[in-house]
């Protein structure tokens, strides 16, 4: 049976389902963020639709409006869509007025992982899967990009047009899964030779993919669109804060290391984060049990950083 296992880290929290020694779905939960759920104290800002509701400096959009609450007064809201990276308006937090009182979300039922199960499972591959697009399978790659209208999934290989077709489409669905990736996704199949092949395609995704989503048919021309519940950030849109995204999986693999003092090599930027996240080095020197020192090599590429005995 397919078990949640999380990962405590620094800066960020991490979740995979693993079945059969594989990571199936996956998430990460940056720290400090309000989670999908939550229920927190805010003030009315704009009351015409869509209403503005404000928490400390965060700005959440509330699409059904807050009926009965004037501007400036206080309100109860529940977080329903996370930050997503980018600056796009749309892509403000969302939340709905409540009449709960204010709570954390709900946790996720996971046990907690000891040593490197999530990278015995390809916690790693997954991570290059989100910061390069590129997912490889026997036969083809998948090529994803996060686009601010949508996210968008091009298949492409050598195989037999028909076949390409319904494997690209198991392993589009896998992808999607395995990224935590929601809202809207357009996915570019090859085009199929016959209708068969396409209706194939579409009862794979629909075998793969867990309720609730929705998806269009598989047209002529191999496009089908997929639009999945969507609360927080995919893998993918974290990874397009490269900087902070690759400082975050340069501790964790710092925090892998044999004990002992240590020194961070990585690119400029990368250090730069760290030298401002002193609580972050200090959580780093307890992991490991030494010191933490740091050295920029503008040479590195920003995925290349590593540590070293000091």
């Amino acid at each position: 049976m397919p078990e949640w296992w999380v990962e405590r880290g620094i800066g960020e929290t991490r979740y995979a389902l693993i079945e059969g020694g594989e990571i199936i779905e996956a998430r990460i939960d940056l720290s400090g963020a309000t989670r999908a759920g939550s229920i927190i104290a805010a003030r009315l800002k704009q009351a015409a639709r869509p209403a503005v509701a404000i928490a400390g400096e965060t700005e959440y959009l509330l699409p059904r409006g807050a009926p009965g609450v004037t501007e400036g007064a206080a309100l109860n809201i529940e977080v329903t869509r996370e930050q997503i990276p980018g600056s796009e308006p749309w892509k403000r937090p969302l939340a709905k007025a409540s009449d709960e009182a204010p709570r954390d979300a709900p946790a996720l039922d996971a046990r907690d992982a000891d040593g490197n199960e999530l990278g015995s499972a390809g916690w790693d591959d997954l991570i290059e899967q989100a910061r390069s697009g590129t997912v490889q399978f026997a036969g083809g790659e998948l090529r994803v990009s996060a686009t601010p209208a949508m996210t968008l999934i091009d298949v492409d290989g050598y195989l037999d047009l028909d076949e390409l077709a319904v494997r690209g489409a198991a392993e589009a669905a896998r992808a999607i899964r395995r990224l935590d990736i929601g809202g809207s996704i357009g996915v570019d199949l090859p085009t199929a030779k016959s209708k068969a092949a396409r209706q194939d395609a579409a009862r794979t995704i629909d075998n793969i993919l867990l309720q609730p989503f929705e998806r269009t048919a598989v047209n002529g021309f191999g496009f089908v669109q997929i639009v999945r519940p969507r609360v927080r950030a995919s893998l993918v849109e974290l990874a397009q804060d490269r900087v902070a995204f690759e400082t975050r999986a340069l501790l964790r693999r710092a925090g892998l290391e044999p004990a002992g003092p240590k020194c961070l090599v990585a690119y400029p930027a990368v250090i730069a984060v760290l030298e401002g996240r002193s609580d972050w080095l200090t959580a780093l020197a307890r992991t490991v049990g030494g010191a933490i020192s740091l050295r920029a090599n503008p040479s590195l590429p920003m995925s290349g950083g590593y540590a070293e005995r000091a």
